[in-house]
This record gives structure tokens, sequence and C-alpha cells, in this order.
């Protein structure tokens, strides 16, 4: 599969490690070519640097690894090379005091699919940190991470669903895109337990055979 990375940041790079080494076609784009060039030579596995434009014109498959607030902006300028591919948001709205940004607007991966309405956007990949990402793979205690994607194109979910088994994970269908502010605050609020509380999150969830109430 070919990848267009947009950015050249941690998210971009741990997971454009896993896929180079999967053996994708990864081309890392950034504003600063320098940059760019230094990430693909990091990632290895024939990682190109490019513009943004040649990341978002490389492949059917796009990563937008970039802040929110930056994001809309970047791939509304990128709109027409973006028009009929997978757009994968990891974005995570968040600010200080762990407040979500979007608040009771529309969603960081909405914004995306409002600035890009012709790009099929995911959402993915956002409710750990990028050392998490960095793991090969990321497993706990013999159990693959979970990555909840959210889409409302079949085919663009595929593609999704396969990087995240590129990276050692396992997909899980979380619904459509109206989801993903679901996603955006379940980030906000986990990574102001992690953060603040020094809580484990894993802690609120029952087990799955008791997650409807005790069994009789």
């Amino acid at each position: 599969m070919r990848i267009g990375v947009l950015g050249t940041g941690n998210m971009a790079d741990a997971l454009a490690t896993h896929w180079a080494r999967a053996g994708h076609e990864v081309t890392v784009g950034g504003r600063d070519i320098g940059r760019a060039e230094q990430l693909a030579a990091r990632i290895g596995g024939g990682a190109r640097a490019a513009g943004l434009r040649g990341a978002a014109e490389s492949g059917p498959v796009v990563l937008a690894a970039l802040p929110f607030g930056a994001g809309a902006t970047v791939v509304r300028e990128l709109r027409d090379a973006l028009d009929g591919k997978t757009l994968i948001d990891c974005s995570n709205p968040v600010g200080p005091g762990f407040r979500l940004l979007t608040q009771d607007g529309p969603s960081a991966a909405r914004q995306l699919a409002a600035a890009a309405p012709g790009a099929h956007v995911v959402k993915a990949f956002n409710l750990c940190h990028e050392d998490v990402w960095r793991m090969r793979p990321p497993v706990f205690d013999g159990r693959p991470l979970a990555v909840p994607v959210c889409g409302d194109d079949e085919a663009a979910l595929t593609s999704v669903r396969r990087l995240v088994s590129d990276a050692g994970c396992t997909p899980l269908a979380a619904g459509g895109l109206e989801r993903a502010g679901l996603l955006e605050a379940t980030a906000a609020l986990f990574i102001g337990l992690w953060v603040a509380e020094g809580a484990d999150v894993q802690a609120i969830a029952p087990p799955l055979a008791f997650a409807a109430g005790p069994r009789p």
C-alpha cells in the first residue's frame, strides 16, 4: 500500500515506522523538506520525503499526523489531492486543563471531512501516547492493544484496519464518523486521568462478561 504522511512529528514517526517495516511505501511530507528528509531516513524501509502536496498525492491512503487547529487548514489546502482517498485522523483536540477544544462543535475528524469533502476520513490511533505506538508491538499482558476505528466508507475502513493490524494491534469497529467525537472525548478524559490523577483507566471498566451486569 502507498501511504502519504502529512506531518513530521512523533505520531508520524511512530506509525509510519510500523508501516514501512510491514512493507508499505511511505512518503513523508512536511512544509520543511529538511525535516521530512530526516524523518524518512529515520523510518527507513525505502521511505521517501516530499512536500505536503507530494505526500498527499503519493498514494490512496494519507495519515494526517497534524496538531488540532492546523489539520483542517492543511487539509483544506490539499483537498483536491485528497479527493477519493482514505484520510486518517489521529489528532486529539485537547487543551489546557485536559479540556476538549471542540466543545459542542464538530469533532476534529468532522472538521477534516468538511475541509476535504471528497476524502473518506477515518478516526483512529488517537487514544495512546506516541511512545505506545513505538512499541514493537503494543502488547500488554499478552493481549495486543485494541484500536477503535470510526468511519463511513467501508473500503477506507478496510485499509485502516489493515494498518492497525500491521502495527501489531487489533482493529475495533467503533461505528461511523459521527462517533469520532466520542473517541476524542474519551482521549480527553483518559489523558486527564493518566496525567493529572495517575489513575489506571483500565480499572474503570469491568470484564466483558460483566459489562451488562453480574451474571445470574
